[in-house]
């Protein structure tokens, strides 16, 4: 019998085992964009769990724990991959249910229940991902699974069965063959039930590792968070960030850790085989860089005055806290409301300009939990609240808002900036919410979406032998050609949407760019644009200040 202590470990233990090995999972992404990883996702999903988990008592029941935890995965889910690990979840504790210990076969059910869940929840499931590895992995529990089982013993099978199907996804999936690797989700489940396994098997709880813990994100926050996240109460002055290059020679990096802590404040050390990334709040950022030179070569050094950013942005006014969104009631009056989800001030700016009402922070590398989104919706005061979550891998966790929200919530399926901001454009408030969202639909789907970004990983893919910092050229959301020159890449690539999604004489292209690219090199790139398609075209520059992608072009 599993009782509710043991199925709380093993939870626990299971998100320890993702936060370790969160790395190693996210270097199974083959797309070579930046993205918010699966590991990442998966890792920051399950362990929202943790902290409700463990204030259950000793005597909790298995149901009570699954269905705290299914909970917490809910709301913490981040990205495809999290939403489908939720989805598994929340099917188990439903087939837990009003279940005070577990037996096997309750095991084999619950898991049986899970996967009918996440498929059900899937528009068009893909075979050779997490889904496959957890329905393998369930109908061979269902097949061998008797009375007189342990649950050790199924969860042997479940695992045994689950590193089989694993084993067979680059089969299913040719662009998985093609990299060597097998699918980053199903080895991710594999991974949190490994952890739980070894609460299962009678072992103690896998531990999160220290230098695991510094690593939960994979980027720093900005200075300008930080200083909003002090409120004012600013105890060291410079924030400090810089890479230590390791060599053959250099030292155990916990040294330089217990240096900094000694100095300063707020200190994240991250540490890998060729690099310490190193960040500390301090009065003396000159010491702290003459003893990192110990470690190795640095590089990528910035030095900010929080004081002096603290006093020029806010006065004496309390900074807001970055998603923090106040709950308000629905205003009968109201009768809509948006939520976008974007990255950059610029774009967020756009689309405050164009009536969101909240915007969420998020976008390709950083996937906003259903949580997240969710306190966007309750800060909305209508009474139906159009959400644009404006990239793929995070449409499925706006999605799970629907049920959550205590107000009537419309996910549209935008995937750029680009087909947000057009579907902003083509609302009509007259009109009823049926007809507004068939007319934002239809607005976004004839919006033709460029995107200039680099490679963040070797990669063969869709046809392409693509080097790491290369610079990607992405044509709706799939790589269109590798190019050695930004400007170059965006000239190109606008010709191509052009030819596709408008013509010379009737057509606006807009032309956002990031942080990096100045405002002299975007009118550079403008007249290039222009130099190339004539001079039929609209063409607009937007300063958008986004991450990731040097320049997002639109095309309608």
């Amino acid at each position: 019998m599993l009782t509710g202590k043991q199925l709380r470990e093993a939870f626990i233990s299971g998100a320890n085992n993702i936060a370790n090995n969160r790395q190693m999972v996210d270097a199974l992404n083959v797309f070579p964009v930046p993205d918010g990883d699966t590991g990442t996702n998966m890792s920051m999903t399950i362990n929202s769990s943790v902290r409700e988990l463990k204030k259950l008592k000793d005597d909790s029941s298995a149901a009570l724990v699954s269905k705290t935890a299914a909970g917490a995965f809910l709301r913490g889910a981040r990205g495809n991959s999290g939403v489908i690990l939720s989805l598994l979840f929340r099917g188990i504790s439903k087939g837990l249910a009003e279940k005070e210990t577990a037996t096997a076969k309750d095991i084999a059910a619950a898991l049986a229940n899970g996967v009918e869940a996440a498929y059900k929840a899937v528009m068009k499931p893909t075979e050779g991902t997490i889904l496959t590895v957890a329905r393998m992995a369930s109908e061979h529990a269902a097949e061998v699974v008797t009375d007189e089982m342990t649950v050790a013993e199924i969860f042997n099978e479940i695992i045994s069965a689950g590193e089989k199907a694993l084993a067979l996804t680059p089969e299913m999936l040719p662009v998985l063959k093609k990299a060597g690797v097998v699918d980053a989700g199903g080895k991710g489940l594999l991974v949190i039930l490994e952890g739980m396994n070894a609460v299962i098997q009678g072992g103690e709880p896998i531990e999160v590792s220290e230098s695991k813990t510094e690593a939960s994100d994979d980027s720093f926050r900005s200075t300008e968070q930080e200083i909003a996240d002090l409120g004012g109460v600013i105890t060291f002055t410079y924030c400090t960030e810089f890479l230590v290059k390791k060599t053959e020679n250099t030292p155990d990096y916990m040294g330089l850790r217990r240096y900094l802590e000694s100095i300063g404040d707020s200190v994240v050390t991250v540490d890998d085989d060729e690099i310490i990334k190193c960040h500390v709040h301090t009065d003396n950022p000159g010491n702290a860089l003459q003893e990192a030179l110990k470690y190795g070569q640095l590089t990528n050094m910035k030095i900010e005055n929080m004081r002096e950013q603290f006093e020029d942005r806010y006065g004496s006014e309390q900074p807001p806290q970055e998603g923090e969104f106040p709950y308000a009631a629905v205003d009968p009056s109201r009768e809509y409301g948006f939520v976008a989800i974007a990255a950059g001030e610029g774009i967020k700016q756009l689309f405050v300009d164009l009536g969101a009402d909240n915007i969420v922070s998020g976008g390709q590398t950083m996937n906003p939990s259903t949580e997240d989104i969710l306190s966007a919706i309750h800060a909305t005061p209508a009474k139906n609240v159009f959400v644009l979550p404006n990239n793929k891998n995070i449409i499925m966790a706006a999605e799970q808002t629907i049920a959550l929200a205590d107000r009537n919530v419309f996910v549209l399926q935008t995937r750029t900036i680009p087909q947000g901001l057009s579907s902003m454009l083509a609302f009509e408030p007259e009109q009823d919410v049926k007809t507004n969202q068939l007319m934002m639909t239809k607005a976004y789907e004839r919006v033709g979406t460029g995107q200039v970004t680099f490679a963040a990983r070797d990669s063969e893919f869709g046809g392409y032998q693509i080097k790491k910092d290369e610079i990607l050229a992405l044509e709706n959301g799939k790589v269109a050609f590798v190019e050695k020159d930004i400007q170059k890449a965006v000239v190109k690539l606008t010709a191509s949407l052009l030819k596709k999604h408008g013509s010379k004489d009737e057509c606006f292209i807009t032309l956002i760019y990031g942080e990096g690219v100045t405002e002299e090199e975007a009118e550079l790139t403008q007249k290039a644009i222009a130099d190339k398609v004539g001079d039929g075209p609209e063409i607009a520059v937007i300063k958008g200040d986004q991450p990731v992608y040097y320049y997002i072009i639109s095309v309608e």
